[in-house]
């Protein structure tokens, strides 16, 4: 099994440095973790990924992210982009969002996605590593609005795998879209519980 999937054409790229690289897969494999799946061969896809459950799933996200060279973009609060944090939520793909404009936050990133040529827009579907009876809808309303798909990737702590999964093409049910997207999730575990 290949620890880091190789990148499709298509795909968002950052320019990460190879020592980068070799250190990010090295650390990857040091720590047992490994890849399956296949990314999508899409310039605008977003990505959710689940079960969201532990701080650990964001630090095993960025070793794939800077192993692959792929560039992910997310969001934050304005706030947050501030010196010295802010240049480096930039230079991983944070977007600074305005909670409070008018539109807001779902027109904001819509409105990225659209003025990009390539942009893979990733959050967790469960907004927060606590368990939560419903997931977040922004997800589904993103990807619907700059009509691009939603791309699954998940994380599986009992086999130390981080997989990318199912692309789903939404419709206009989206508690229908939202409950199928779920039920696909239901074989992998967080740290701490499933998704």
């Amino acid at each position: 099994m290949p620890n880091i999937l190789p990148l499709p054409p298509s795909a968002a790229r950052m320019r990460p440095s190879p020592k980068m690289q070799k250190l990010c897969a090295w650390l990857m494999a040091r720590l047992g973790w490994s890849m399956r799946g296949q990314w999508p061969d899409l310039k605008k896809v977003v990505v959710i990924a689940a079960p969201h459950t532990s701080a650990w799933d964001v630090v095993i996200g960025l070793l794939v992210i800077q192993a692959s060279g792929l560039q992910v973009t997310f969001m934050g609060k304005q706030e947050a982009f501030k010196w010295p944090l802010g240049p480096i939520l930039r230079r991983y793909g944070g977007m600074p969002v305005n909670r409070k404009a008018p539109g807001g936050v779902i027109q904001q990133v819509d409105e990225n996605i659209n003025a990009s040529e390539r942009m893979w827009f990733a959050l967790a579907p469960e907004g927060i590593r606590r368990e939560v009876k419903d997931w977040i809808t922004g997800f589904w309303k993103i990807a619907k609005q700059a009509d691009v798909p939603v791309c699954c990737a998940y994380f599986h702590f009992p086999d130390k795998v981080i997989g990318v999964g199912e692309v789903f093409e939404l419709t206009d049910d989206m508690d229908a879209d939202i409950a199928r997207i779920r039920a696909w999730y239901k074989p992998f575990q967080g740290k701490k519980r499933g998704a």
